[in-house]
């Protein structure tokens, strides 16, 4: 029975008109007669029951864009440090904290396996991005060693990293988990177990794009109000059992690349 319903029934002491007034005793139960609730009890449910509508309606306007998982007495992350965009360089200001160090470091796999690596300019803006400033220098000069003219020329890129005409080159590192392995307020190790997608997607394409599983181990070090890079190396494996999903061709590949782009925010 809805409110609505017990006031019209009760509290309306009977139609407009004539009023009767009734025995004390319910005349169809022979109990004591139930007494009508008085207007000024309504109102007061009434009015709570508006007063509990509003607040539930007020209490879900927007409640989406609020944390339900943050610890008591965090700080919310900005939006603009978890917006996967893809704008260059990386995403920074990572907490100062164990999962911080994890997030920094799962980034920093994705970046650091990227195309962008392939070209000089965009390998050295990387670099002076994620690494701490005692390490940007060697840090750039191993990874200009690692991707020398001669590599991408062996791999069927241009000198600064382009793939040739009618051919889409594809290097991606999809982070699938974190684990912390050192920790301290200033300095971390972290290891990034990655899926990768490497190769050039075309007709013509002795190198085309393959799919493998390696682990990245990063060093950390808490340097201007943020993690940075040490030192990086890599490892082989853990490797699933591959799947049983028919082989894309070259042009299928291609346009994915195209259509689907990467992450540089990962965590």
């Amino acid at each position: 029975m809805s409110l609505g319903d017990e006031h019209d029934t009760h509290a309306s002491g009977g139609y407009a008109g004539t009023r009767t007034r009734l025995p004390e005793g319910d005349p169809y139960t022979g109990g004591p007669r139930r007494r009508p609730a008085s207007s000024r009890s309504l109102i007061t449910v009434v009015a709570v029951v508006v007063l509990l509508i509003a607040a539930i309606a007020f209490a879900n306007r927007g409640g989406d864009d609020s944390p339900t998982d943050a610890e008591p007495g965090s700080k919310p992350p900005e939006t603009s440090s978890t917006a996967p965009t893809g704008t260059r360089p990386v995403a920074a200001g990572f907490a100062h904290d164990r999962q911080g160090a994890e997030s920094a470091a799962a980034n920093y796999a994705a970046v650091l396996g990227s195309d962008g690596m392939f070209n000089s300019d965009r390998r050295h803006a990387i670099v002076q991005a994620i690494a701490d400033p005692s390490a940007v220098g060697r840090l750039q000069a191993g990874f200009d060693a690692d991707y020398s003219p001669d590599f991408l020329k062996k791999i069927g890129l241009d000198k600064d990293g382009t793939a040739p005409a009618g051919s889409t080159f594809v290097n991606r590192t999809l982070p699938a988990g974190t684990k912390v392995t050192a920790f301290s307020s200033d300095a971390a190790t972290v290891e990034v177990w990655c899926n990768g997608l490497f190769g050039l997607a075309g007709e013509n394409s002795t190198n085309p794009v393959t799919n493998g599983w390696f682990t990245v181990t990063v060093e950390l070090n808490w340097s201007g109000n943020d993690w940075k890079v040490l030192e990086t190396s890599q490892r082989t494996g853990p490797t699933p059992v591959p799947g049983d999903n028919p082989v894309s061709d070259a042009d299928e590949i291609g346009q994915a690349v195209e259509e689907f782009g990467g992450f540089t925010y990962a965590r």
